[in-house]
């Protein structure tokens, strides 16, 4: 060792004296490592997280199916299938329309068309149309109403329907059939004075819903007027011998 070596490195004290410095005494301090936490706690942190966005999820889902969407539907029903007054004059009739139908109300002579546009489908549609009625008969011939009811044979008409009845002091029918891609429910009604038609379908809506307010609509039409007479149905006959 050269000699003042130790000293000349070491620190200074009082008395102008140096204590020696050990080589390791500021040596670097070590470093932890803990891969195997690191990726222990990595792993339960996935997991975890998994977990609760799974379960706010499920719990998401259920509120949607149990409580929401069932609300939901029920609203679009209510409000498609709620009533709005119509008349015309010029036809001569009045009837509660379905909300759901009820939209741009298109006149043209002898009818008027009455719409909810939709720009992406095809929307449901009603439209009626009046004829003065030359026999001024208040009920069909037996020979129409026997080719109405046959037509859906004859024709081979898919979901073909018939029903033919009185709907507010009149005579009518009513026709389901499946033409042009939906279904579509015509109303034939009669007075002395005019003959009502009138066809709704509901496009490429929900048929399900749809039909129900173009029944609903239908069935509320009332031609302007005193009710047609009703015939006597047949009594009781007594044959003797």
């Amino acid at each position: 060792m050269v000699p003042g070596e130790g000293l000349s490195r070491g620190v200074p004290i009082n008395g102008g004296g140096r204590v020696p410095i050990q080589p390791d005494c500021f040596a670097a301090p070590h470093r932890l490592r803990w891969p195997v936490m690191k990726k222990e706690i990595s792993l339960q942190l996935v997991v975890g997280l998994v977990i609760f966005l799974g379960g706010g999820i499920f719990l998401g889902v259920e509120y949607l199916l149990v409580k929401w969407y069932p609300r939901h539907e029920q609203r679009v029903v209510e409000e498609t299938l709620r009533p709005l007054p119509y008349r015309s004059a010029a036809l001569g009739i009045e009837m509660q329309i379905g909300a759901g139908l009820y939209g741009q109300v298109e006149d043209f002579p002898g009818g008027a068309r009455i719409q909810r546009s939709k720009f992406w489908s095809v929307a449901p549609s009603l439209t009626i149309t009046s004829q003065p009625n030359p026999d001024q008969t208040a009920e069909f011939s037996p020979e129409v109403l026997a080719k109405w009811q046959t037509q859906g044979t004859i024709e081979e008409i898919p979901r073909y329907q018939f029903d033919h009845r009185r709907i507010n002091g009149r005579d009518a029918v009513l026709i389901w059939q499946f033409k042009n891609r939906s279904m579509l429910l015509t109303l034939r009604m009669i007075s002395p004075e005019r003959i009502i038609e009138a066809n709704c379908t509901p496009g490429a809506a929900d048929e399900l819903l749809f039909m129900r307010a173009c029944e609903d609509s239908l069935r509320s039409l009332k031609i302007l007027g005193a009710a047609s007479p009703q015939s006597p149905s047949p009594g009781v006959i007594e044959l003797v011998p």
